[in-house]
This record gives C-alpha cells, sequence and structure tokens, in this order.
C-alpha cells in the first residue's frame, strides 16, 4: 500500500532513467575537472547511448546556464540515434515565448515519436532575481497554455504575465495523444506544491529519509485532492553499485578523496537554483548525516559537498540497491533518475548488476499518450491545408 493515492497503483514495474551531464557535471574525481568528461555533444550523446544500451527507459537533459548545453537543442540531436528510450528535457518555463515553446515540443516529439517527456523548472535566468511566487505564477501560466496549445483547437489565456487570444494550435500539436507528453516537477515551496498538485504528472523528489519523502508526498496529495487528481511520485538519486557493499564505500571515499571543500562550495553556488528550498533541505541532510556522510541506511550524502541539486547517492551491492529501490516502490514512487560518475561507467555497473533484476516501463506507454500509428496531426498524417 502506496503512502498516497497515485495514478499507477496497479502498475509492477517503474520507469527507470538516467541522466545526460548537459550541466557540466560529470567527475572522475569530484570536483576535478577533466577535458575527456566535459559536457560536449560527443560526450553527452554517448551517456545516452549507453543508458539506451543499459536498458534505461528515459534519460533527464537538464536546464542550466552553467557550461554546457541548450537542452532542447541537445534532445533534438538525440532523436536520430535513439530508438528506445524515453527523453526527459527540462525547460525553464518562460526562456521561450509559450506558444512557440509548444510548438518546439510538439516537434522535437514528432521526431522521437512519442518518446519526449517534460521537466518543468522555474528557476531564476542567468541575471534575473525574481520574486518566487512570480516564477511559479509565470510557470503555471506556460504550463496552463501547453496543455491548451496540445488539447484544443486554439489558446485563449489572460493571466498575469501572458495574454493570448483565438491562436490557432495546429503547429503545436504534438505526436502523443490523450494530454501530450508527460509533466514531470519537482520543488518544495506552497507555490511549487499547488502548481504540481493541480497540472502536473509526476512529482520529483531529491534524495531524503524515507520519512520526509513520505511527508513531501502527502504534502503534494493534499493539492492534488483539492484539484480531484492523483500523481505518480519519481525520486532523483545518484548511485554507486559495486559485486560488495565494501567495495561500493571505497569507490565513495575515492570519488571525494581529492575533493577542495572550497572547489566544492564554488561548483554548488554557481547553479542557477542553487538558493532554491530544496537546495537548502540537501545541505542539511548533510548536516544530519553520520561522520561517514550516511543520512540512513545505504543513502550518503558525500555527493552534495560539489553539487547544487541531488546530493545523496545509493551506495551498495546489487542485493541492497535493489531492496532500497523495492521499499521506494512500496512508498509508490514509480518513476527513478538515476546517475553516478563517470556516468558511461556507473550507467554500466547499474546496467550489468541491477538492471536485469527490476521490471521497467515507460511511463507514456502506461498512459496511453503514444499512438500506435503516425497520429492525425498537421506534423504527422492529418490533412495538410
Amino acid at each position: 500500500m502506496s503512502i498516497v493515492p497515485i495514478t499507477s497503483a496497479g502498475l509492477d514495474a517503474a520507469e527507470v532513467s538516467w541522466f545526460s551531464a548537459l550541466c557540466s557535471d560529470d567527475y572522475r574525481y569530484l570536483g576535478v575537472p577533466e577535458g575527456g568528461l566535459r559536457s560536449s555533444w560527443e560526450h553527452c550523446s554517448d551517456i545516452v547511448k549507453t543508458a539506451e544500451a543499459q536498458g534505461f527507459r528515459n534519460i533527464l537533459c537538464p536546464s542550466s546556464y552553467q557550461v554546457g548545453q541548450d537542452t532542447l537543442s541537445f534532445v533534438a540531436g538525440c532523436a536520430p540515434i535513439t530508438d528506445k528510450i524515453n527523453l526527459l528535457a527540462a525547460v525553464r518555463c518562460g526562456e521561450m515565448q509559450p506558444i512557440m515553446l509548444a510548438r518546439t515540443i510538439a516537434t522535437l516529439d514528432h521526431m522521437l515519436r512519442g518518446r519526449l517527456t517534460v521537466n518543468i523548472i522555474s528557476s531564476d535566468f542567468p541575471g534575473e532575481k525574481a520574486d518566487s511566487a512570480f516564477r511559479y505564477q509565470r510557470s503555471r501560466e506556460v504550463v496552463e497554455i501547453l496543455k491548451q496549445a496540445w488539447t484544443q483547437d486554439e489558446i485563449n489565456h489572460d493571466g498575469q504575465v501572458y495574454q493570448f487570444h483565438g491562436v490557432t494550435t495546429e503547429p503545436a500539436k504534438p505526436y502523443q495523444q490523450n494530454g501530450g507528453p508527460l509533466l514531470y516537477f519537482g520543488g518544495y515551496s506552497p507555490d511549487a506544491l499547488e502548481l504540481c498538485g493541480q497540472h502536473c504528472d509526476v512529482y520529483l523528489m531529491w534524495p531524503e529519509t524515507k520519512d520526509e519523502l513520505a511527508g513531501r508526498m502527502k504534502a503534494v496529495n493534499a493539492v492534488a485532492e483539492r484539484h480531484g487528481r492523483t500523481l505518480d511520485y519519481g525520486l532523483r538519486v545518484h548511485m554507486i553499485v559495486r559485486e560488495t557493499e565494501a567495495e561500493a564505500r571505497e569507490y565513495a571515499r575515492e570519488l571525494v578523496s581529492k575533493l577542495d571543500d572550497e572547489q566544492g562550495r564554488a561548483i554548488r553556488e554557481r547553479a542557477l537554483d542553487a538558493g532554491s528550498l530544496g537546495v537548502s533541505h540537501q545541505a542539511r541532510n548533510r548536516e544530519l548525516a553520520d561522520m561517514d556522510g550516511f543520512i540512513e541506511p545505504n543513502l550518503w550524502t558525500g555527493v552534495g559537498r560539489a553539487r547544487s541539486g541531488c546530493g545523496a547517492a545509493l551506495v551498495g551491492s546489487a542485493d541492497q540497491v535493489l531492496s532500497a529501490i523495492e521499499d521506494y516502490r512500496k512508498m509508490g514512487i514509480r518513476a527513478f533518475i538515476f546517475s553516478g560518475y563517470p556516468h558511461i561507467e556507473e550507467a554500466e555497473h547499474f546496467g550489468r548488476l541491477v538492471m536485469p533484476h527490476l521490471k521497467t516501463c515507460s511511463l507514456p506507454q502506461e498512459y496511453g499518450r503514444v499512438p500506435a500509428s503516425t497520429p492525425a496531426t498537421p506534423l504527422g498524417n492529418g490533412e495538410r491545408r
């Protein structure tokens, strides 16, 4: 029995995803940059291809202004080099005019033949320091406009930020039907929970103790219930898995063995979300951890010494990692976004040791969003006018 009602209550599988390090976030030794692990097209697309080969069902492509790549351009480049894996594109709301964003997402969805998912982001823009309530209001309006574009014939929106009337949605019709691409969302503030509970499909959490995660699920579910909805839940967490727990812990120590604390602080603070409520909770995890950095069995906070967002890793043997994943599944978590350092090597460790024992799925498929054949849209098989 899950902690709260969930959309995929009867699903006996999970969407198991990986992460492509578009934002200068790949290391052999945490905080020590290596040219071969830079956020180039060559390296990051190799991460995607490796993840697909290892059986991961989705891959998060993050958004940030720090050294790296534009997310939507990268996702477009991945369309012809992948066949099965979904792409979870992080979209910073307000960065693009919303109707043009709807068209861009529809174009990508057609290029990927329904393999696009969208992670809604509300962080500041480079050079901007906006009020939190405004940022979430802007995101809310973007999401409402996207939903109109994907499901209606016209966009009519009277908001605080955007006003549009009588705009045809033909150029913005996505490949996916029954609502368009799934919307994933993470955020801790009341405004964030309100947006997610009202409009999004999957609530993503960063690693904390299971009690803290349960509290987050209950908080956003209370909002969803007010709007007559349920959500699915996801966990974003790093991974260090080896044949034995001792080997995994040894690698964790090696990973941070060359980390300078000042360099780690500089890496954390350069991210656009460095001052967010979620990031502050990740910092508190490190304060509460034991002398080895563990906040509960096998959940290690050392990664957060040089990372702004997701700041903890599951560290252990394959059996321990599988047991942790099953515990999270019993809580009601149906989407997992894993990563590790270096990203290609850790994906291969996970693919060899853990993936054969997991039943995985694609949430867009489970939600009935992906049609069996090209849909009758203007970019698909619809009537050309």
